[in-house]
């Protein structure tokens, strides 16, 4: 009995050991210059600045033919509404950057409890085809430093096809009892998964993983703090960066936009306690608050077909009508796995697009109601701006199309010069966070974004209804 006891203890221990390393190899990862990192980036930098610089240069020589062309737009009925309504949206939007400016200021992160307030936790990690992806995973989450006997760690094969259930019975032979794994005996998609998982949890707080991503050792503990602190507290969003952003140009560029995303915005929405998405990627919920609306968001459906994409949006959207706050966590980091092609990023946001569309739509059922005591009008704001992309999507890319027929070459200057001034507070917030000039990748992501992914947003609202994971492989 006394032999076995030290071969558990030590299997422990050097599970531990190797994952502190493997904690300690994704730090230098993530702050090294990488020796494989594509040529083809610096080609890709040194493109975007010369599309800028072309740009400004076309806005200058055509300037006058831009005053011109806003002369004539007001000469006429149609042109003088859309001047209105052009000049009105803009004056929203400043407006509402000023608000989530000083939303942002005032958002700090909830420091973490100590060991005796901790609740206990039920980590969900869900995986669909990830081979050894899940097993770094798990592994990572075994080394935080959060008390074991709080922590139940269950993963669930969500029906692959490659060998993602081999590396989780070799996590399963290292760990013991501190994992359990299941096998769903087809693929029946992620939300199936998380609610199979929900259902077997016995932690007070649910913590959702997706078997890509990877945690520090203090994320656990600062992610479910919040819960402590804030009673009203039903959800927490995890802070999101991208692991793979050392060789290949897209992951650079999202892990800026990634930044801006949930450093900037989600904090700015923390502040008014209605983040209005938890990530997959790394998010917790109150078990009592998921288990209210549980069967609900299994069986929801869209235009009558059951709903296999956006689980998280969805979550998030009916735990915040229960009147809970949604908070996010800075100090609460998780690194993923993001696309390296545009087939599968644009397959990603087409995915969150569709979501977006759908859970707007939900919003929009309660949000003007009393579903909450107090705090409603800030939720409200960020709900009227969400619900003003996809209203103004349309009109907006018939707007660009009538510019670009009419007088291209100054589409192409304005648009650039738009780029330029727009996403130099991203490249500048990002330096000022991480004191480094790797925000220059905004630049990229701006011009990408603005001439080949703006259809997505459109695509998204015509399609609302499709089914389907798209980049699940």
């Amino acid at each position: 009995m006394s032999s076995k006891r030290m071969a558990s203890n030590n299997i422990v221990i050097n599970t531990k050991i190797k994952t502190k390393k493997l904690s300690s190899d994704i730090n230098l990862f993530l702050t090294s210059k990488s020796k494989t990192e594509s040529p083809y980036n610096n080609i890709v930098l040194l493109s975007s600045f010369l599309l800028l610089l072309v740009g400004i240069y076309v806005f200058y020589v055509f300037r006058n033919d831009f005053e011109q062309f806003s002369a004539d737009k007001a000469s006429s009925t149609l042109g003088y509404i859309f001047i209105i309504m052009a000049s009105g949206l803009f004056a929203f939007k400043a407006t509402f950057f000023l608000y989530k400016t000083y939303n942002y200021f005032k958002y700090k992160s909830i420091a973490a409890v100590s060991d005796n307030e901790l609740p206990s936790c039920t980590v969900i990690v869900p995986a669909y085809n990830e081979g050894k992806q899940v097993w770094d995973t798990l592994m990572s989450l075994v080394n935080s430093n959060y008390p074991a006997h709080k922590i139940q760690i269950i993963s669930i094969d969500d029906g692959s096809k490659d060998d993602t259930w081999d590396w989780m019975l070799d996590a399963k032979k290292k760990l013991g009892n501190r994992l359990e794994i299941y096998q769903q005996p087809k693929n029946q998609g992620k939300r199936h998964a998380l609610y199979r998982g929900f259902n077997m949890g016995t932690g007070d707080i649910y913590v959702t993983v997706d078997s890509d991503s990877i945690v520090t050792e203090d994320t656990l503990r600062n992610l479910v703090s919040p819960f402590i602190k804030d009673e009203q507290c039903g959800a927490v969003a995890g802070n999101i960066r991208v692991l793979n952003n050392k060789k290949e140009a897209l992951p650079k560029m999202l892990d800026v936009s990634f930044v801006m995303s949930f450093e900037f915005v989600r904090s700015a929405e923390s502040n008014l306690n209605s983040v209005l998405c938890t990530p997959g990627a790394l998010a917790a919920y109150r078990s009592s608050a998921v288990h209210s609306c549980l069967p609900q968001w299994i069986n929801q459906t869209f235009m009558g077909k059951p709903s296999d994409i956006g689980e998280d949006r969805a979550m998030t959207n009916m735990i915040l009508k229960q009147g809970k706050h949604v908070l996010f966590q800075k100090n609460a980091v998780a690194y993923t796995n993001v696309p390296e092609q545009y087939l599968g990023l644009y397959k990603m946001f087409i995915r969150w697009g569709r979501s977006n569309v759908r859970e707007n739509l939900e919003m929009a059922k309660y949000v003007f109601t009393n579903f909450r005591s107090q705090g409603k009008s800030g939720t409200r704001v960020l709900f009227i701006s969400q619900f003003l992309k996809i209203l103004m999507s349309y009109p907006l890319l018939i707007s660009m199309l009538f510019f670009v027929l009419v007088h291209p070459l100054l589409f192409l200057g304005s648009t650039l010069v738009s780029i330029l001034v727009a996403s130099s507070f991203s490249v500048l917030f990002f330096a000022n966070q991480y004191k480094t000039t790797a925000g220059i990748w905004a630049y990229s992501y701006s011009i990408l974004y603005t001439f080949s992914l703006f259809w997505i947003t459109p695509y998204a609202i015509a399609t609302a209804s499709r089914r389907g994971w798209l980049t699940r492989g």
